[in-house]
């Protein structure tokens, strides 16, 4: 079985690299997938945006509907989750992570421990089971790090 792991990005981080690269650098989300590629070569790994907080709920439900099809051999073993602004304000994201049968990992840019006091709320890292929050874009390379270690 290879080892998978599912990518999952939320609203505004299609513009990865052109919204205020001041605080999310330069690098486009394309760039940071391809280096991650590169150095995980044994991973196989699946990429998903959407500005839309459902989406993201669908996908995230995806590996608990799977778990009961036994030939599902396209389940992630872990997931790396940046929701962007719905870490703050979604209930319903939160309950989809704590659904989850396979361990995901948020990450976020910039640090929201320093942002604006309606960012610094993550109603995510209590039911993730890692979070790595102002290191970036390498910390997507971490959270990878994270799973590998831990869960695959």
């Amino acid at each position: 079985m290879h080892k998978h792991i599912w990518i999952l990005n939320g609203a505004n981080l299609n513009c990865l690299g052109k919204r205020e690269p001041e605080i999310y650098g330069h690098q486009s989300m394309e760039q940071v997938l391809l280096s991650i590629q590169r150095r995980y070569p044994d991973v196989y790994f699946t990429y998903y945006q959407s500005n839309h907080e459902g989406d993201l709920i669908d996908r995230l439900q995806e590996p608990l509907m799977r778990s009961y099809d036994l030939n599902a051999d396209d389940q992630p073993q872990g997931i790396i989750l940046n929701a962007g602004g719905y870490t703050h304000t979604s209930v319903a994201l939160r309950d989809a992570v704590s659904l989850c049968p396979v361990p995901v990992v948020e990450v976020h840019i910039s640090d929201i421990s320093q942002r604006e006091p309606f960012r610094r709320v993550s109603l995510l890292t209590d039911v993730c089971a890692y979070s790595i929050i102002g290191h970036g874009t390498d910390g997507y390379a971490e959270a990878v790090e994270y799973l590998l270690r831990n869960n695959l």
